[in-house]
């Protein structure tokens, strides 16, 4: 995102100098859109567009004309004077028909004024991180929140915009600050009375102990990939075992190819489910046997390497025929036999599985979706708690608890340490934002939709 000139507003808040605006509401066509702006030149193209200004904070109904005096549209205009107001800046928005043809004449003529231009992805909330009307967290947890398809991923996302991972991570900063401050006045005042010599020995059991703080919040950060990205479910077993045939009936749809004939799965084949608010996504994968051509003995170690890194591995075994699977299979396997509805009923109590099913009867089905919601939620149970929610936070976390132990180390000589400790407070600035800010906004922002 290009840098932008900053200016003085009518409220006395700095500004951009431009003014943004973009349709916030969503997709075209709709009952009402909703159209934004924010910057200086938002007070000036209300009153031209809806002739006087609204008292802010409340919704004046409104006859919205281009610079010809031609009407656009009727609708609600509501107008928030900066600073009290989400981007810091004044701030309009137009509430008008959701017709393509209306959005579309109305954007058409907010790009002809002067001073004006179409928001680009996320530039309303950077504009309020600028202003300091949240913090980098609270942006990314916003992220998050405008992405969440589950409960989970919902409650996660509101969970971190209170502000308490912030205060985590500053209180964290403040601790190693302090101590580069210690560490650096006995380097450059060593020869004056008042610095003690010994002040270091003092700092670095904190130091150390920090460090491993930091490493068991970052620990953490698999609970976030579980209900951001999913419950991972790999469905092995060997060929015409019937994996293809229960992803199609857990999806409720034909995702994978069912046939008769061995090795028909040569890629892995995913859908994703939500089960009581749990995001869960289940793979279906080749099936495992020794004689295989060269793209099927691919497809099987595709198949491997999904169990190695799934949450939940089920082995699914054919109840009529429950041949054994060629190679190492994992201890904490879910074992479930299918196509039941084959197999005599007398004979079920011999059959060795935790779980019993039919596809085609739906026998079953309700008890292993049961389990795997379970499951996800037992994988995520201590969510509420606090742990990095992001990728980029728990990088830079991991390189500032790497570079405390290293800091720790006492043999690396007071210079090392002190370098050391400078890395770590860098990383937990770049977390919270106060440092090196532009290098992470772009990646920040491009997540965000047009209009937020």
């Amino acid at each position: 995102m290009r840098a932008k000139g900053r200016a003085v507003g009518l409220q006395g808040q700095t500004l951009f100098q431009d003014t943004i605006f973009a349709l916030s509401s969503g997709g075209l066509p709709s009952g009402v859109a909703v159209v934004r702006l924010s910057g200086p030149q938002t007070l000036e193209t209300l009153r031209r567009m809806a002739g006087s200004l609204p008292q802010p904070r409340v919704m004046r109904h409104a006859r919205l004309r281009d610079e010809t005096g031609e009407t656009i549209d009727t609708g609600l205009v509501v107008f928030f004077a900066g600073p009290a107001s989400f981007t810091g800046e004044d701030c309009a928005e137009f509430h008008i028909h959701g017709g393509r043809a209306v959005v579309g004449r109305l954007l058409s003529v907010l790009s002809g004024f002067p001073g004006l231009r179409q928001a680009e992805a996320g530039e309303f909330t950077r504009r309020a991180l600028a202003h300091g009307k949240i913090n980098l967290p609270d942006a990314e947890a916003l992220a998050d929140l405008i992405e969440a398809d589950t409960e989970a991923q919902r409650r996660f996302a509101l969970a971190n915009a209170d502000g308490r991972h912030q205060s985590l991570y500053e209180g964290w900063r403040d601790r190693i600050l302090t101590a580069r401050a210690l560490i650096e006045a006995e380097l450059d005042f060593a020869d004056e009375d008042d610095v003690p010599g010994a002040m270091a020995e003092e700092v670095w059991p904190d130091i150390a102990s920090l460090a491993e703080e930091i490493a068991a919040h970052v620990a953490g950060y698999r609970q976030a990939e579980i209900i951001r990205d999913g419950f991972r479910v790999a469905i092995i077993g060997a060929p015409n075992a019937g994996k293809s045939s229960l992803l199609n009936a857990l999806a409720r749809r034909d995702v994978a190819i069912v046939s008769d004939e061995p090795g028909t799965t040569r890629d892995l084949v995913s859908v994703e489910l939500d089960l009581d608010g749990m995001k869960v996504r289940v793979t279906d994968t080749a099936g495992i046997r020794e004689a295989a051509g060269t793209v099927e003995q691919e497809g099987i170690r595709r198949s491997r390497a999904a169990a190695d890194e799934a949450d939940c591995v089920i082995l699914l075994i054919d109840a009529g025929a429950p041949g054994a699977v060629p190679g190492a299979v994992p201890d904490d396997v879910l074992r479930v036999a299918s196509k039941i509805d084959l197999v005599e009923p007398g004979a079920r109590a011999v059959v060795d599985a935790d779980l019993l099913l039919s596809v085609r009867s739906g026998e079953g089905m309700g008890a292993l979706l049961n389990r795997l919601s379970s499951m996800a939620r037992a994988s995520v149970a201590r969510h509420a708690s606090l742990v990095p929610f992001t990728a980029r936070q728990a990088e830079e976390l991991t390189r500032g608890a790497a570079a405390l132990r290293a800091a720790a180390n006492v043999k690396a000589g007071l210079e090392v340490q002190a370098e050391e400790l400078r890395i770590a407070a860098r990383a937990l600035g770049r977390v919270v934002g106060t440092m090196d800010v532009e290098e992470i906004l772009g990646a920040i922002f491009s997540r965000f939709c047009i209009g937020k």
